[in-house]
């Protein structure tokens, strides 16, 4: 199905994110107006410190806008109570679990949470939509292991079968690839990319693997201190977005092979 035709689950108008210090307002980025269809993955990309991972926390109301509006599902993010959200969207954060010691099945159930009654009981449709997160991201063998045995792969796997057991149609994950090897940030991106095709769920990520993300990604936010560009990774290499990316004495795109390269 062609993405225009689908439906626009998230989308930002005059955006700006940054930090609130004391009465003063930093700001990031601003003027970051994106429509995000359901049912994608959107790779979210540029360099260092230029706001990938604020504006995850920003649309997912973990950290406050600074200005504009963030509409999830034709509602202001700001209108949602943490446990509406919590039915609609999920968080995977780079940081580690709380508890390493917890059983990886331990950890996954933790998504169903948002369900539960106070004691955190899981029912029957609770114990299927943990079973059914842990196939889809092949960590079933693993249910048992505490998470501080795992390999940085595996936890990674782990936290978006925890998400996925959470069971809302928007995922947010912030450097999913972080600390793997090339075969493992490709294993995972191609995951969520199979994910966002047999669930039907949209995936937005950040990450630095932006010639994996151009091949696997079917929109793209790309970051610059002048604009925010979102587009299908084709559209944004025709119009040399990311040949503005870094200073082109040092690296160059290269529209052929769709893919950075060192000028030596």
């Amino acid at each position: 199905m062609n993405s225009e035709n689908k439906n626009i689950v998230l989308n930002t108008k005059d955006l700006s994110i940054g930090y609130l210090k004391r009465k003063s307002k930093i700001v990031i980025s601003e003027q970051i107006n994106v429509s995000v269809e359901e049912g994608i993955l959107v790779g979210i990309v540029g360099t260092n410190g230029i706001g990938k991972s604020t504006l995850l926390r920003t649309l997912g109301k973990m950290q406050p806008l600074l200005n504009g509006d963030v509409i999830f599902k034709n509602k202001n993010i700001l209108d949602y109570s943490p446990s509406d959200l919590a039915d609609v969207m999920s968080i995977v954060l780079t940081e580690a679990p709380a508890s390493q010691n917890l059983t990886v099945l331990e950890l996954v159930s933790l998504g169903r949470q948002p369900y539960t009654n106070w004691l955190g009981t899981l029912n029957e449709e609770d114990k299927g939509s943990i079973l059914h997160a842990l196939q889809l991201t092949d960590t079933e063998k693993l249910k048992n292991k505490k998470c501080f045995e795992l390999s940085d792969g595996q936890k990674q796997r782990v936290m978006i079968a925890r998400a996925l057991a959470q069971d809302t149609e928007v995922i947010l994950l912030d450097e999913p690839t972080t600390h793997l090897d090339l075969y493992h940030r490709a294993y995972i991106l191609k995951l969520l990319k199979k994910l966002t095709q047999e669930t039907g769920k949209t995936i937005l990520y950040s990450t630095h693997e932006i010639d994996l993300a151009i091949q696997l990604s079917d929109k793209m936010i790309v970051m610059t201190p002048e604009n925010v560009h979102y587009d299908t990774p084709e559209n944004l290499i025709e119009s040399n977005c990311f040949k503005s990316l870094f200073p082109d004495n040092m690296i160059e795109f290269d529209t052929t092979s769709k893919s950075f390269k060192v000028i030596k």
